[in-house]
């Protein structure tokens, strides 16, 4: 340690460390520090950020999740049934019928290009997103 140093050199050459360790630029931040890995969030937590009072909103939303939190191409009822138990959310007795719901009024999902599993598989319209996004936003 240079002793010959005034303290307020040495404070100066510590601000200037810490201020290079805040900014990332330090070989030490980027190369052996691990990054952090957002979690995903779960349909239950999903579905809580949304206004769903009715089984055709939840449809909607929880189509939303599989295509872009879980990153499915298109979804068919089993997935909905699934992410339905999954968010602890009794599933609609009739899926098709609520599917059909979002399908025929607002032209909120429509059918997929294939089936998915064998099984006839749906897709949300670029409609069907917008109307997630903003306006089934949870008002405070």
């Amino acid at each position: 340690m240079n002793t010959n140093k005034t303290i307020e050199q040495r404070v100066e050459e510590l601000e200037k460390r810490v201020a290079k360790l805040e900014s990332g630029s330090s070989p030490v931040h980027s190369n052996s520090l691990p990054n952090p890995k957002k979690k995903k969030m779960s349909p239950q937590e999903f579905l809580a950020t949304k206004d769903a009072h009715t089984e055709v909103k939840k449809v909607l939303i929880f189509g939303y999740y599989l295509e872009h939190i879980e990153g499915l191409e298109s979804f068919n009822a089993s997935d909905l049934v699934s992410i339905f138990r999954s968010a602890k959310e009794k599933p609609p007795k009739n899926i098709n019928d609520v599917i059909n719901k979002n399908i025929n009024p607002g032209k909120f999902i429509m059918d997929a290009a294939e089936k998915k599993d064998d099984k006839k598989a749906w897709v949300l319209t670029s409609t069907g997103e917008k109307h997630v996004e903003e306006e089934l936003k949870k008002s405070n």
